[in-house]
């Protein structure tokens, strides 16, 4: 029989997993805490915000299966891509309706897409999952997330600050950033991820070749998420889509931008260069 290790990996194309969960209150008020939110209720009965399932339905393995960057080890659901470095490159989520806190839901994921690639960074594997979070009969929230696996890759140079940043076109929406270890420690805490580099920075700066401790993009992606709802307090995102372009790091406060366009807003986090680390687009409903 051939193990786990030597299939190929489009061989789990077609793999799927169900988990249920209850949207409990916890996750969702350690999250406005995190992101210093008040006046928002999050309790029973209450909507979540957008992008904050991501507070739920958390990978669980056991110490004893945590790999040496702090991640699951290979294999189960996801296949097992030799390749070292993994990150979370983007997603097309759609709001269908929010989810209620306080209600029991369930999480259908399919692997729909294995995809390998060499190029200038080298050796790449992509893999695309869709995932549907249903409450009842009902699918609230239909998503397609981008997990990309690489090589390890030449050690990354701490982003020199411009004096100030470009001014923001007219109507733009721009709100600072300074990220701290508090910050993503405690996102890291919500998400249950252990990947060391948000915590670690010995291991960020010596293993993976970071300048300091890497901001995770779901956080920015909240974040631009979070920018757009503040500003449009009487309609709700009914699409999210991100796509990470470079990582930002705990190194220097950093600047998300919003402008709208119609039904539609054109988001992005830029870095104190002044480089676009993380492009999205949110569609009001």
């Amino acid at each position: 029989m051939m193990s786990e290790q030597n299939k190929p990996l489009t061989d789990w194309i077609g793999s799927q997993e169900i988990r249920e969960e209850t949207i409990s209150e916890f996750p969702a008020q350690a999250a406005a805490a995190m992101l210093d939110l008040d006046g928002r209720p999050m309790t029973h009965g209450n909507p979540l915000p957008p992008l904050w399932h991501w507070f739920y339905f958390l990978p669980q393995a056991a110490r004893s299966q945590i790999d040496h960057d702090g991640h699951p080890k290979r294999g189960g659901f996801f296949p097992p891509v030799k390749l070292p470095r993994r990150m979370f490159a983007g997603a097309r989520t759609r709001f269908i309706r929010p989810l209620t806190i306080g209600e029991a839901a369930t999480r259908e994921g399919e692997i729909l897409a294995v995809k390998e690639k060499s190029g200038k960074a080298g050796k790449l594997v992509f893999v695309t999952v869709r995932y549907r979070i249903r409450q009842g009969d009902e699918i609230r929230i239909e998503e397609e997330q981008d997990i990309v696996y690489k090589e390890p890759g030449p050690r990354i140079p701490e982003p020199v600050p411009l004096p100030s940043l470009p001014a923001a076109p007219d109507g733009a929406w721009v709100e600072e950033v300074t990220p701290d270890t508090v910050l993503l420690f405690r996102f890291s805490a919500l998400t249950f991820n252990a990947h060391r580099i948000h915590y670690d920075r010995p291991y960020a700066f010596q293993e993976e070749g970071y300048p300091g401790l890497v901001v995770h993009g779901p956080l920015t992606a909240v974040m631009l998420a979070g920018l757009t709802e503040r500003h449009n307090p009487d309609r709700r995102i009914a699409e999210f889509s991100f796509q990470g372009r470079a990582p930002l790091f705990d190194l220097h406060p950093f600047r998300l931008m919003g402008r709208p366009e119609g039904d539609a807003v054109a988001l992005e986090a830029q870095g104190p260069d002044g480089k676009t680390t993380m492009q999205a687009t949110a569609v009001l409903g």
